[in-house]
């Protein structure tokens, strides 16, 4: 899909240090202007959206209490946990389509609260379909056969005798912002595109052991399953196992956690999250996909006459503005900045543009470096809202071109069906009210 040249209108567009996590408070001055000012006045105070207090209040400072005391001790053998006062950034489960029992159903990234494109692994999505399953790794093998001229078993040891690899990726489920097309409910971005998360993941090519185990003539399919309780499998074609598909048992610098599929997982980079099978147990390689029910009753989408489109792995360019979202509250009229993330299973984020007034004018957005391929890219404008009623949205370019869809584009090609919407990466708008108040405003 080609990029539209579309009106631009007027804004700030330079960058600032976020506001604070409480609230999102509109900066009362330029931080640039004011780094640039800073190198010639050492020592100068940075005002964003701070009280002024005069020379006699600053030195009769109050002494805090934990200026006057111990804090805690240091702990002898524990894992670290967050600030107590950051106990409300937590995993939510749907409060949109309601589960009735606790073994197949999701729980979604507090997105809101993400400063940063890696998100940490207490509260990275889950999506179970039979619960979280205990794995001994010393009793954990991986095993490769079909149609390979060596059948091969792994142990966990042996995987981690070969020279590890890092990288950074998005994951996101096929089913992530389903929920508004099914009913219009979601009062947050982590309910709407909570099932998104991005991690630095470490393992090794799959590439490495399909070589060893040496493909025969006409294989073209493989089949990965999962060692749960439903014993989650899925078809993946060989391109993808030989591109760039990782077996992974790290995340974000430590091992993987149980609910992301402890001890070993496949990772397949920008594809939906079901082909990233967790508590990886078995790769069969064949010459034709196997047609599970995970890939014909579910992970597939209608189309226009009846038909439905099979096989749609891959995850879309899309974006999202996280910050000001769904439950904010502006304080008051004055300078804020948009904050958001964009991603694309096809390559690297190239631009997003940002509209003020509900998609009739766009200006671009600045993206925030590191800019990677298949991963969450951070972007950010200057507003200077004049306290009028607004709607807000994101629209996201990746490196081939392809332009993030509105939901009128999609229902135009693929058709919009309640309850069967995977795959959608429509611009999702939010309304900012007179008095400040962000608000879910699809139609």
């Amino acid at each position: 899909m080609a990029r539209r040249s579309l009106p631009v209108s007027t804004g700030d567009l330079t960058s600032a240090s976020p506001p604070t996590e409480a609230e999102f408070q509109p900066l009362s001055r330029d931080r640039r202007s004011f780094l640039r000012k800073s190198v010639a006045m050492a020592g100068g105070a940075l005002a964003t959206g701070a009280a002024g207090i005069s020379v006699a209040q600053a030195q009769a400072l109050t002494v805090p209490e934990t200026n006057k005391a111990m804090g805690r001790p240091i702990p002898a053998n524990e894992y670290g946990m967050p600030s107590e006062f950051e106990a409300h950034v937590r995993r939510r489960r749907t409060d949109v389509l309601v589960n009735k029992q606790n073994f197949s159903d999701w729980s979604m990234t507090p997105l809101q609260h993400q400063h940063g494109i890696v998100t940490p692994n207490g509260v990275v999505f889950e999506r179970h379909h039979a619960g979280v399953p205990d794995i001994d790794p010393a009793k954990h093998k991986l095993v490769i056969h079909g149609m390979v001229k060596k059948p091969l078993q792994y142990t966990m040891n042996d995987i981690l005798r070969y020279p590890s690899v890092s990288r950074f990726h998005f994951l996101e489920c096929s089913g992530n912002t389903l929920t508004d097309w099914v009913r219009n409910a979601s009062t947050t971005v982590q309910q709407s595109h909570g099932l998104l998360s991005c991690a630095q993941w470490t393992g090794i090519p799959l590439s490495w052991l399909l070589d060893e185990a040496g493909l025969e003539e006409g294989a073209k399919w493989l089949l990965v399953e999962g060692a749960d309780g439903s014993g989650h499998i899925r078809s993946i074609p060989i391109e993808k196992a030989l591109d760039d598909a990782l077996l992974v048992y790290g995340q974000n610098g430590e091992m993987l956690r149980p609910e992301q599929g402890y001890p070993l997982r496949a990772l397949m980079p920008g594809w939906e999250g079901n082909t990233s099978v967790k508590w990886l147990r078995r790769i069969k390689v064949s010459d034709q996909p196997w047609h599970f029910r995970s890939e014909t009753a579910r992970y597939t989408d209608p189309l226009p006459g009846g038909k439905w489109r099979q096989f749609s792995m891959l995850m879309e360019c899309k974006s999202v503005i996280t910050r000001p979202s769904g439950g904010m509250n502006l304080p008051g009229p004055g300078l804020i900045e948009i904050q958001g993330f964009a991603w694309s299973g096809r390559g690297r984020i190239t631009a997003v543009d940002v509209t003020l007034d509900g998609g009739r004018n766009w200006q671009e957005a600045t993206l925030e470096e590191p800019v990677m391929d298949k991963c969450l890219t951070r972007f950010r404008l200057r507003w200077n809202w004049d306290g009028k009623p607004a709607k807000i949205a994101s629209r996201a370019v990746d490196s081939t071109g392809y332009v993030q869809p509105t939901v009128q584009e999609i229902g135009a090609y693929r058709g919009l069906y309640p309850g069967f919407v995977q795959h959608h990466n429509g611009v999702f708008p939010w309304s900012v009210s007179a008095n400040g108040e962000v608000k879910n405003a699809i139609a």
